[in-house]
């Protein structure tokens, strides 16, 4: 990683790294300095694995945002055998924000849904940053009816700081069709899998969040409103951000005690920007063992299942005012 892309709490690993690089830019390196290239390795991964068993929850939204984080285009590739992209809503335009389609993962046939951002700032231009419209969800939306209609099983991949916020979207209905894309996905009569892969943001995130089972990768978030936007209604400043994020309770550390999640993925040391390749493994052995799982109920169990799922979420402040 290049100094562009080192987060600030990174920094002594990224001295070291420019020492292990020096030292293997020699030529004709004696062995004394092969042990010492060797001793740094071990010092680099000691030093990210304190880092990264450590991270408090700005630091973890440091990294769900890293610019070098796979994001869903990346996870296809790597984690899927096929993919072949579906465009368009029928009725206005494609949202470049998220992407649908037709993919292979071992041996299951399934729809994909997941936000995309973009790698470049030309590519994340026309992805709005992974914020979508509402075409963007009405796209989803068409492509879950496809997987009804041909017994597919749903991944979703979220990656959003929230939906796009501009005037036209809230013109052309962005609560309405996050809310019907929700109510859809409740009572969809096939296999649902999300994944908060990075960004789970706001409305934005939920749109495609209803499924039977709900992952986080470990170094991802998934709250309510992003930490800046709850700053700014809170502390009227964005300076706040960090304060927000400890009082949200939103990394893979809390949500599964909320039961807001029902799995967290391990992500490779020093986070899943640091080797994609090990990621997408991981990634594709949580989907296809999910699957396995998933395929073998009945309909009707499966969404009496997913409707509790849902129901449960909060109920501790229902017994927490009955005990009072």
């Amino acid at each position: 990683m290049d100094a562009g892309t080192t987060l600030d709490f990174e920094k002594s690993v990224a001295e070291l790294q420019q020492q292990l690089a020096a030292i293997e830019k020699q030529t004709d390196r004696s062995d004394a300095a092969e042990t010492e290239i060797r001793n740094l390795r071990r010092q680099i991964n000691e030093e990210l694995r304190q880092i990264y068993a450590n991270l408090d929850p700005w630091q973890t939204v440091q990294v769900a945002r890293h610019k070098d984080r796979p994001y869903t285009n990346d996870y296809l590739k790597l984690a899927f055998d096929e993919f072949v992209e579906l465009h368009g809503d029928k009725q206005f335009g494609d949202d470049r924000a998220l992407l649908t389609g037709f993919a292979k993962i071992d041996r299951f046939k399934v729809i994909v849904a997941g936000h995309q951002k973009g790698r470049t700032y030309k590519e994340r231009a026309a992805c709005h940053f992974g914020c979508a419209h509402p075409e963007g969800y009405r796209k989803a939306m068409s492509k879950m009816k496809m997987a009804e209609k041909y017994r597919l099983p749903l991944i979703c991949f979220i990656d959003t700081p929230g939906a796009y916020p501009g005037v036209g979207a809230e013109e052309r209905g962005q609560a309405q069709v996050i809310a019907e894309s929700m109510f859809q996905m409740s009572r969809l009569k096939t296999p649902i899998i999300c994944v908060v892969i990075g960004e789970g943001g706001s409305g934005g995130a939920l749109g495609i969040g209803v499924g039977d089972r709900v992952a986080v990768m470990e170094n991802a978030y998934y709250s309510v409103i992003s930490p800046e936007g709850c700053a700014g209604i809170l502390w009227k400043s964005h300076e706040h951000a960090p304060k927000a994020a400890k009082a949200l309770k939103f990394t893979s550390k809390d949500l599964p005690g909320l039961g807001v999640v029902d799995d967290v993925l391990p992500e490779p040391l020093g986070g899943a920007h640091r080797d994609h390749h090990q990621a997408a493994s991981r990634l594709r052995g949580y989907l296809t063992r999910t699957l396995t799982q998933l395929e073998s109920l009945p309909v009707e169990e499966l969404l009496a299942q997913r409707y509790e799922k849902f129901r449960r979420m909060g109920i501790y402040l229902e017994a927490a005012e009955a005990a009072v």
